[in-house]
């Protein structure tokens, strides 16, 4: 039980770091290419291409930095608490 607690501490502190850094890491790319601000999507003068290039750009980034960020810290936790690391939930959706 205890093991579980850290582990969703471990992977909260550290999702939501990487997160934040990936999101600005994603922004300043989008404004080193294309030389503007990110669009926002509530602006109705925003070309629908350019906010869905957006969308798409921040959560493969967003995406992957996760991802990897997963698979260290599983691999750090399991180094550091000598043992495997409880599984992650899958979430369901249901429409």
């Amino acid at each position: 039980m205890e093991q579980k607690l850290a582990w969703k501490i471990y992977m909260g502190v550290i999702g939501a770091v990487t997160t934040i850094a990936a999101q600005k890491l994603v922004t300043a790319g989008w404004k080193a290419i294309t030389g503007d601000d990110p669009p926002a999507a509530t602006d109705p003068d925003t070309p629908i291409g350019v906010a869905v290039s957006w969308a798409l750009a921040s959560g493969i980034g967003v995406g992957v930095t996760q991802l990897l960020t997963t698979r260290f810290a599983a691999r750090r936790f399991s180094a550091l608490a000598s043992g495997s690391t409880p599984k992650t939930p899958k979430v369901k959706l249901s429409i």
